[in-house]
Parts: C-alpha cells; sequence; structure tokens
C-alpha cells in the first residue's frame, strides 16, 4: 500500500524535519495553483516523472518557475536517449501518487526505489521553504531545504544537486 499522509507526516516527525501543511482544493498543474500560492511564501515545487530508452527512471524536483531542461539534464544524467514523461499508470505504480500529486514525498514508498535519481533544482535550495503536495493534491507541505534533502537521503537517495533550467553549466 502506497503511504497515506498520516504516514509522511510521521515519518517527517521520526526525522526531526519542522513541515506546515495548507489545505487548499485539488491543484493538478502549476499554472493552476499559482494564484492560491501566491499567499504562501517559498519555493513551489514542480515534479516531473521521467524514464529514458531504457526505462531508466529519473524524478526531477523542479522550481515551479523553472524551464527544465530535459535534454541537457538527460546528458548530465546518463539518460540513454532523451528523456520523456512516464506514463501516469507507470507513475502511480512507481510513486504511489496520482497525476497532479508528484511530490518527493512520494520517496518513501518502498516502490519508488525503482528510480534510477532523484535530481533537486538548486533555484528550491534559495527558498527558506519549500512546498511539495503531502502524498495527495488538496494540500501543500513545506519544508526547509534542509529538511527536503535530509528526508530524500532518509528515503535512500542521494539527490543530484543541479540547476534544471541549465544542466551541466
Amino acid at each position: 500500500m502506497p503511504a497515506t499522509r498520516a504516514d509522511l507526516f510521521a515519518r517527517l516527525d521520526a526525522l526531526g524535519i519542522a513541515y506546515r501543511t495548507v489545505e487548499h482544493p485539488a491543484i493538478f498543474t502549476v499554472e493552476e495553483g499559482r494564484g492560491f500560492k501566491a499567499s504562501m511564501p517559498g519555493g513551489h515545487t514542480k515534479n516531473l516523472f521521467l524514464k529514458d530508452k531504457k526505462d531508466r527512471l529519473h524524478l526531477a524536483v523542479a522550481h515551479c518557475d523553472t524551464g527544465v531542461d530535459l535534454v541537457a539534464y538527460g546528458k548530465l544524467a546518463g539518460a540513454k536517449g532523451r528523456l520523456s514523461f512516464g506514463k501516469p499508470d507507470l507513475m502511480t505504480a512507481t510513486l504511489g501518487v496520482i497525476p497532479g500529486a508528484v511530490t518527493p514525498f512520494a520517496l518513501m514508498n518502498e516502490s519508488a526505489k525503482a528510480l534510477a535519481e532523484v535530481a533537486v533544482d538548486t533555484a528550491l535550495l534559495r527558498w527558506d521553504a519549500i512546498w511539495c503536495h503531502p502524498l495527495e493534491n488538496t494540500a501543500s507541505t513545506a519544508v526547509s531545504p534542509a529538511g527536503l534533502l535530509t528526508f530524500i537521503r532518509a528515503c535512500g537517495f542521494e539527490p543530484r544537486l543541479v540547476d534544471l533550467g541549465r544542466p551541466g553549466v
């Protein structure tokens, strides 16, 4: 069974990561949430579930305003062929979340171990708070940059810290 919001909060508590959560209507895209999230200071994420031609899976955690250069990131990450967006059913099977709720917090699901890499946009790390969906898209949860990196590492991933708008520069 995929982790629940309660499981996430228990994990954050166990790791000593401070967080706060704001409830909101379901938000499926960055653009849908832009007006609502204006009242939530910090860096807001957009999360890309990607795969290469050899079916290696990647999660790119970008700042909402970063124009992600998939070609350059793919080369940097050693992707086989071009990176493309993973199909929704593969994403749900891997991350345990529905489309529109992709989040680095999904890394706590055992099935996420199928990911070859997790990349975090350095643009996010400049904010005091980083907002991500808490495994569902009807709320947003803020953690510090250090808290996010601690969480990712506790899930068994060493995040690649990269400017996703200009990878390799």
